[in-house]
């Protein structure tokens, strides 16, 4: 997989020296739907051709079933752009994806109002 010195090529005084949408080739859209919370796992099957260091990173931090957003975070990539990637990487069979699980309703008044008032007492 990934060696420690495949990370996004950067510059301590340019910052990153490839742009997030070289990455993706220029594209914005995946090929499949994906949420931010959608689980991603690698199957085991390994990808035809070259990938690039975003790609096989991407892989490694997918070796347990893994968030979306939790593996931008770690590429620092745009969500775009890294559902992008992943996309490619379900459409050549090397990771496979779940639509998120919900156990109590996300969307229920009282568990908002909790994590606002955890969020004030916070600040």
């Amino acid at each position: 997989m990934a060696a420690a010195g495949d990370g996004p090529w950067l510059d301590e005084a340019a910052g990153r020296l490839v742009r997030p949408f070289t990455v993706s080739n220029g594209r914005t859209r995946p090929t499949i739907a994906l949420d931010l919370l959608s689980q991603v796992m690698v199957t085991g099957a390994t990808p035809l051709g070259h990938l690039g260091p975003e790609y096989a990173l991407a892989l490694d931090l997918c070796r347990a079933p893994v968030p979306v957003a939790e593996v931008a975070a770690h590429l620092k990539l745009p969500a775009a752009v890294t559902k992008v990637l992943l996309s490619d990487l379900v459409d050549c069979g090397a990771l496979t994806t779940k639509p998120p699980v919900f156990h109590d309703n996300p969307t229920d008044r009282a568990l908002l109002e909790a994590v606002l008032d955890g969020l004030r007492r916070q600040l």
